[in-house]
């Protein structure tokens, strides 16, 4: 039976920007290795699955080589499928994952996704990054739970930073976050997850987990603007809310159809 299935855009009020995601909207689930062909054959940084359970809507985000437990801009995307095409009632819409229960709720023209915010701590000396381009630029060093986070001085930093692909796929991380103060914005960011077949994420809902109580701390502020600073750039807006972070954005649906 064919599956109704959307591309959006994600974190931005353009179309052909921000970070595209396609929604699959399941009435069962297809087995693992269908899920992963799907999102291979969509070729995307990530497709989200979306199966109603017991009334439960479930949800699931595979990258074209890899299942990952969290992905904000797919779920991003995926509310607003439901909100915009598929008529969910009410202004908030909650989500059962692999990474708990995630809420997003409907102000306006924005969507706000509520995510746990992750356990960051600061750690010594990478040896393998000893080889990259821009060692000397990088500040500090953090690490949560998926992912490494890199502190440099500026934006202009994060614009020229230049990644190696094969030492990032050497480490023991899904990926690394670069992130340095903004000159418009709080902070600015890139992401490069060439492991789980992302060599560089446009706009990364999930990172800004990591890097929200993070700027916070640093900035004495509880509510943040953030650029993700890929070539399709996407803007954000964060609240840290206790043991929360909400991440708020905007989105544009590219296409609908059906997956046969």
């Amino acid at each position: 039976m064919p599956y109704p299935i959307y591309q959006v855009d994600a974190f931005s009020s353009d179309l052909f920007k921000g970070n595209p995601a396609a929604v699959v909207l399941l009435n069962q689930w297809l087995p693992d290795e269908t899920l992963q062909k799907i999102a291979m054959e969509n070729n995307l940084t990530e497709t989200a699955f979306i199966c109603p359970q017991n009334a439960e809507l479930h949800i699931r985000w595979f990258t074209p080589t890899t299942e990952v437990e969290l992905c904000g801009h797919a779920t991003l995307a995926s509310a607003h499928v439901l909100f915009n095409h598929e008529e969910i009632e009410g202004d908030e819409v909650t989500f059962y994952s692999k990474s708990g229960l995630l809420r997003v709720t409907k102000n306006d023209d924005q969507l706000v996704l509520d995510f746990p915010i992750d356990d960051i701590y600061r750690v010594s000396e990478l040896p393998a990054m000893m080889k990259a381009r821009s060692r000397d630029k990088i500040q500090e060093i953090y690490r949560g739970k998926t992912d490494y986070m890199f502190i440099l001085s500026n934006q202009a930093d994060i614009e020229d930073f230049v990644p190696s692909m094969d030492i990032i796929s050497e480490l023991d991380s899904r990926g690394v976050i670069i992130t340095a103060p903004g000159k418009d914005v709080d902070f600015v960011s890139r992401y490069f997850a060439p492991k789980c077949g992302i060599p560089e994420d446009p706009v990364t809902g999930s990172a800004h987990t990591t890097l929200a109580p993070y700027w916070s701390k640093r900035l004495g502020k509880t509510s943040m603007t953030a650029r993700q600073l890929s070539k399709r750039r996407g803007d954000l807006v964060c609240e840290i809310r206790g043991s929360r972070v909400l991440i708020g954005g905007t989105c544009k649906t590219y296409l609908k159809g059906q997956l046969l």
